[in-house]
């Protein structure tokens, strides 16, 4: 009897469970699925995106983000330079031949001569030739007449040079700079300056006053797209300081550009396409920038407002063919397709003021 006892119980299945259970006997290995911890991690996302924070949050940052943001900024340049021109003409206008009717030619000297230089071959200064008065050539009084007259005859010859503009305004160089900020509805004008920019022959000064006149009308004709603007005047007392300033500003706003896509300076042309950066979130706008050297003293009005702007650019358009030494237009987009936001024009060109 005890026997059958002994062996139902090793036969029953719950003491074999309970021996199982038993802390000494060998653990279950767990097998970990990644497909379900995958998963609980999305569900776990999704359920966060129920909070209205995270989910303007994500909102905000879809919008901002523009997958065109890295394309490059296009930009155009038109005009061209004839410095080296009017340099070797200003340097012959010091040195002025004058024939007399005996056939006698001499050079205005540039220091101030005195009427006291001596005869003879002696260390005064040379004041001019030496006129005969009925006197030997050797008496120290037809040196003294001589020298006079000399003295008169040149400081009255320098002084009528510098109060015709010949030494003050041919040594003196203007460098101008007129920027423009624009709303960027106005794609008529920017279409006006890529086709002024396409048939400009930037070779010749009349090509240059070609672009400059053009320009200043665009923007003449077309008053309310102007929302911003700045002005900037520097004289430079020789042509190549004016044309080392000039090269300088040039530069730097080129520098403004990630790529120049129409160019046509000195009658050197170059178009290429860019990928568009069109952002519909942003506000769009225009830039222009006008850069003259110019002949003589120059000067724009401060840009505090349209009447302002109006004046400066019909300044521009009043300096003569023939005293201009360079010409340069450049803006941002030339793209018509492109933009410039209101983030880039607060960096690229912070000193532009409104109208």
């Amino acid at each position: 009897m005890d026997k059958l006892l002994t062996n139902s119980v090793n036969n029953d299945p719950s003491s074999s469970s309970s021996s199982n259970s038993n802390p000494k006997s060998p653990a279950r290995s767990v097998t970990i699925n990644p497909f379900k911890i995958i998963y609980n991690m999305i569900i776990k996302s999704l359920e966060a995106l129920k909070k209205p924070a995270i989910a303007t949050i994500l909102v905000g940052l879809l919008l901002m983000y523009n997958p065109n943001s890295a394309f490059a900024a296009s930009g155009g340049r038109m005009g061209g330079r004839s410095f080296s021109q009017s340099s070797s003409l200003s340097s012959r206008s010091y040195s002025v031949p004058h024939t007399s009717s005996s056939g006698f030619s001499y050079s205005v000297p540039y220091y101030a001569p005195s009427p006291f230089g001596g005869g003879g071959g002696g260390g005064g200064i040379y004041v001019g030739p030496a006129v005969g008065v009925g006197v030997g050539a050797g008496s120290s009084l037809c040196f003294i007449l001589a020298g006079f007259a000399a003295f008169m005859l040149v400081s009255g010859f320098l002084s009528d040079r510098s109060e015709g503009g010949v030494l003050t305004d041919t040594a003196r160089t203007s460098v101008l700079k007129l920027q423009v900020g624009l709303l960027g509805m106005g794609r008529s004008l920017q279409r006006d300056l890529n086709q002024i920019a396409e048939i400009a022959d930037t070779s010749s000064s009349e090509g240059l006053s070609y672009v400059l006149t053009e320009t200043l009308l665009a923007l003449l004709r077309h008053p309310d797209y102007c929302i911003s603007g700045y002005s900037y005047a520097d004289v430079k007392q020789s042509i190549e300081d004016g044309e080392k300033r000039f090269n300088q500003l040039s530069i730097e706003e080129r520098g403004k550009f990630d790529e120049e896509t129409l160019v046509n300076v000195n009658n050197i042309k170059k178009q290429a396409t860019t990928s568009q950066r069109a952002n519909r979130f942003n506000n769009e706008y225009i830039v222009i920038t006008i850069l003259v050297a110019a002949e003589g003293a120059h000067k724009l009005p401060t840009i505090n407002g349209s009447g302002d702007l109006k004046e400066a650019l019909q300044k521009l358009g009043s300096i003569p063919t023939s005293k201009i030494l360079a010409v340069e237009v450049l803006w941002t987009p030339q793209n018509e397709n492109d933009t410039l936001t209101e983030p880039e024009l607060l960096e690229d060109y912070p000193l532009l003021r409104p109208l």
